[in-house]
């Protein structure tokens, strides 16, 4: 399956990925859109991009959703999809208008998941799909520097199995432990005493935690844990 992600100078007030460019949350959102290979022949991921461009513009829900790969129809559902075009019709035009920009391109790369957690990229250039070395070949720092620069690769790429690599193994068992209790204390958020005041909740859990919501937009979202 081909990932795409759609990149656009222009500025925008959501998001920025690692080359400095302002990427908006509908054009986050592309990177789950769907362009799987059949056969020896590589589809242009282009089609896709105008596709959702197109959609965009109309802010035409059912479109956008179709476009989406399992994963993403997933994990946002078809109403949920209708309700996110819904509440940004204006980002999605101005997203739409970048996307179709001549200075706006097209990146696809593919991703391999280990039975560890840990991926690797591969990247699509001039027709063929080359290992994204940084995201393949294990941290073996021998310097501070390099040691952090790793951590920083990890953090960047949110990847759980290469943070705890570049940990020493006494600080890997104390998250591993304070995880699992936190994990253990979460198994059953029904029975919790949640404490909430208007768009604010705590809840102690029996593990010893304390978990603070807060509620935007109608969404509970997890302030602060410790």
């Amino acid at each position: 399956m081909i990932r795409l992600r759609l990149a656009s100078p222009s500025p925008s007030p959501a998001y920025a990925d690692g080359a400095g460019l302002r990427v908006g949350p509908w054009l986050v959102l592309a990177a789950f859109l769907g362009g799987g290979c059949a056969g020896p022949r590589l589809p242009d991921p282009k089609v896709t991009a105008r596709a959702y461009a197109a959609a965009a513009e109309r802010g035409d829900a059912d479109a956008i959703y179709a476009l989406l790969t399992p994963e993403g129809q997933r994990a946002l559902g078809r109403s949920g999809t209708r309700q996110l075009v819904s509440e940004s019709r204006t980002e999605l035009s101005r997203n739409a208008r970048g996307v179709k920009s001549e200075a706006a391109r097209v990146e696809a790369s593919a991703e391999t998941r280990f039975s560890d957690g840990e991926s690797a990229t591969l990247v699509l250039e001039d027709g063929r799909f080359l290992v994204d070395a940084a995201s393949l070949l294990p941290a073996r720092p021998r310097t501070p520097s390099q040691a952090l620069s790793g951590l920083r690769r990890a953090l960047a790429r949110r990847s759980y199995p290469a943070l705890m690599a570049l940990m020493t193994g006494d600080s890997q068992s104390a998250l591993e432990s304070d995880l699992g209790s936190l994990v253990s204390g979460l198994e059953h958020p029904e029975t919790l005493d949640i404490q909430q005041s208007g768009d604010s909740a705590e809840v102690q859990l029996p593990t010893g935690h304390r978990i603070l919501l807060k509620r935007e937009a109608g969404i509970w979202r997890v302030l602060d844990f410790d």
